[in-house]
């Protein structure tokens, strides 16, 4: 076969025409980069203990963490953050303005508020509580509320109507600000998808979205493979996460389970566990998620005290590889 010749004038013309392809496809890829969603990487704030650092914030910033889950009780307080002189509480303006105030100067954030419901047993004290930390979170610019929507003695079926309930008056305390509340998928009844639905649908608001934690759903008896496909129907739904993982024996990750199997024996950092986190963020990606990578370990007591610090670092770093 003949080699083709080109002259200097077709080799011009050839760079020519790849330099103004790649230059006008530039522009289009920087528009690309920009929208897509810049998520902070963070953990709950019960981890930050590990840091040996004076204060949560700086604690956040040494174990490589954006920033924080923060738990709320009832009373306001915030019980896990720490500081040398002052306690946390969002109960007064004078208090949520030392948290603001603390949060800027370190450049960390809050990613979510973390409330630990009982709706059966304390439904008006609940609802004021609510009303009380939208109105907090919403001064302090935290975009989501976690939920634990679970009954205690109540059965599914009658637990339902209570939570519809709830949530709708919780959702109208929200109404005109940014904030937005996460169910999580968390115990035996809101891991079934079936109860997530009948409770989405039943509330009907935008204001109501999922907390998605990825190996809640294993720890319900789904097998492995069932659990992206559960993602992709909620993805839509989440408005914050826990990503934690668990690593059960080959011949336990695709079959289904009971409830809670072996759980305490197989819990694991998500840096040695089944879930594909790239995977998980590449779900999240295409759902256009806008919220945080929230880290939680349940399994960080297995490890000397000394070594948990790196532990959280290298569960963190992943978090911000698939977040990039």
């Amino acid at each position: 076969m003949k080699t083709p010749s080109y002259s200097r004038r077709d080799f011009l013309q050839t760079t020519g025409r790849l330099a103004l392809g790649a230059g006008l496809l530039a522009p289009r890829l920087a528009a690309l980069a920009a929208d897509r969603p810049r998520w902070a990487v963070a953990c709950r704030d019960v981890y930050l203990q590990v840091a040996d650092a004076p204060d949560s914030w700086s604690a956040m910033t040494a174990l490589g963490a954006d920033g924080a889950e923060v738990n709320v009780l009832p009373d306001m307080t915030c019980p896990s953050l720490f500081h040398p002189s002052r306690k946390y509480t969002l109960a007064n303006a004078d208090g949520i303005k030392a948290v603001e105030d603390d949060m800027r100067s370190s450049g960390r954030q809050i990613t979510a508020f973390m409330m630990g419901n009982r709706l059966e047993e304390r439904f008006d004290e609940e609802m004021a509580w609510t009303e009380r930390l939208v109105k907090a979170a919403g001064q302090l610019g935290v975009p989501a509320i976690r939920l634990d929507i679970v009954p205690i003695k109540l059965s599914a079926e009658e637990f339902l109507p209570v939570a519809i309930k709830g949530c709708k008056r919780m959702c109208a305390f929200a109404e005109g600000t940014p904030v937005r509340f996460g169910v999580e998928n968390h115990g035996k009844v809101t891991n079934d998808p079936k109860f997530l639905e009948r409770l989405f649908d039943g509330v009907g608001s935008e204001k109501l979205g999922l907390t998605l934690d990825c190996a809640n759903f294993y720890w319900w008896g789904h097998p492995l493979r069932d659990l992206y496909g559960l993602y992709e129907k909620f993805a839509p739904r989440v408005v914050h996460t826990h990503c934690k993982s668990i690593r059960y024996p080959e011949d336990k990750k695709n079959v289904r389970r009971e409830i809670g199997w072996e759980y305490g024996k197989y819990n694991c950092p998500i840096t040695e566990g089944d879930i594909d986190f790239h995977r998980v963020a590449a779900i999240l990606r295409q759902a256009n998620y806008r919220g945080d990578l929230c880290l939680e370990d349940e399994g960080l007591g297995k490890f000397p005290a000394a070594e948990r610090a790196e532990v959280v670092k290298r569960e963190l770093a992943l978090l911000k590889a698939v977040a990039s």
